[in-house]
């Protein structure tokens, strides 16, 4: 039975993923109700958006006039046992009399984390947990972070040559990786709250910081120009819909109304303000400077390195001086997957710090 557990799981995750904003900063869940004798799905939910039904509320609502005591429930998030915006979904479960429940992981909401389970299990439901755990997590990442941490998820993103050079010593670094990883970095684009970039990047390339891709959502930007160095008059800061964050500590100017001045002591304070004002993920596509300063105060979640098959020799390489001097100080990443993106390679990782 655990294969179609793992198929429905497959579907739950598939649905919620749609709905990335809408739910924000609610988690991304999926529900399915399933009669197993007959091998049939009666209905599926999904949590479209933040203040409406819950995924599971959703399922059981469109499964209308139904005997849910022989039923079982796959659902990729465990059901909240908290009053918030909608009642509790573990409270609905046992109300409905379901058979089984199968759940992808734990919800990490300190208000929640096992006392769902505890609820369904203890109504005398039987409760199958684990099932797609790593991919149900990798799911809701921003949402673990979000409510864990009360900060934004932080992706950074770099293109190198094979010898880790980002820039010829030239001074040319355009274009480094080909048309296909260029593509890729729009669809991460659409996937985040906001792109993050400096003013050393703004005065080089005059960059706009959207999302090419048709019909997908452009993010919000956040730009750093602690001096105030630069002017409104680049493309970053027109008033294309898009929210723009100057983080800078030069307050004595006029700024448009639609760039909100951040002022921030370093980039701990900086996230928490943006994840405040409603970012909650940064795709981060800046120079080296501003990379090791997020790497260095144990900021970034993750990353993802495109590399391209060229070597420069020489030219500026894509990280700084993090003052590591011994092998046991450098800082660890743990590898999560490798993949040819047309000529180049993506090498995707995640930053283990110590609590």
């Amino acid at each position: 039975m655990m294969k179609k557990y793992e198929e429905l799981m497959r579907l739950c995750i598939e649905s919620a993923s749609k709905y990335r904003f809408e739910a924000a900063p609610n988690p991304m869940v999926s529900a399915i109700i399933y009669d197993e004798r007959e091998d049939k799905i009666i209905s599926q939910g999904v949590h479209r958006k933040y203040g409406e039904n819950h995924a599971e509320r959703d399922a059981v609502e469109k499964a209308g006039d139904c005997d849910f005591s022989d039923k079982t429930m796959i659902v990729n998030l465990e059901p909240c046992a908290h009053q918030g915006k909608t009642p509790p979904c573990a409270d609905l479960i046992v109300e409905k009399g379901f058979k089984k429940v199968v759940i992808g992981t734990y919800d990490p909401n300190p208000l929640v984390c096992g006392q769902g389970i505890l609820k369904i299990k203890n109504a005398g439901i039987e409760v199958v947990t684990g099932v797609l755990e790593d991919e149900c997590k990798e799911l809701n990442k921003v949402f673990i972070k979000n409510v864990t941490k009360k900060m934004p998820y932080v992706l950074v993103k770099i293109a190198t040559t094979l010898d880790s050079k980002i820039v010829t010593a030239g001074g040319e670094s355009k274009w480094i990786t080909g048309e296909a990883s260029r593509e890729y970095v729009q669809k991460l684009r659409s996937q985040h709250f906001a792109i993050l970039s400096g003013s050393g990047t703004v005065l080089a390339d005059n960059p706009a910081l959207t999302c090419r891709i048709k019909g997908e959502r452009t993010p919000d930007r956040v730009i750093i120009d602690r001096h105030g160095k630069i002017s409104f008059d680049y493309q970053v800061f027109r008033d294309d819909g898009a929210r723009v964050f100057l983080a800078t500590n030069n307050l004595n100017r006029d700024f448009p109304k639609n760039v909100t001045p951040v002022e921030f002591a370093n980039f701990r304070d900086l996230f928490s303000k943006l994840y405040n004002s409603g970012i909650y993920s940064i795709l981060v596509e800046t120079g080296k400077t501003i990379l090791t300063a997020i790497i260095k105060q144990e900021m970034a979640d993750e990353l993802y390195k495109f590399v391209s098959p060229k070597i420069f020799g020489t030219g500026l390489d894509f990280i700084g001086n993090l003052g590591v001097y011994k092998i046991n100080e450098a800082y660890k990443l743990k590898f999560c997957d490798m993949e040819k993106v047309d000529e180049d390679v993506l090498i995707k990782a995640k930053f283990l710090y110590e609590d």
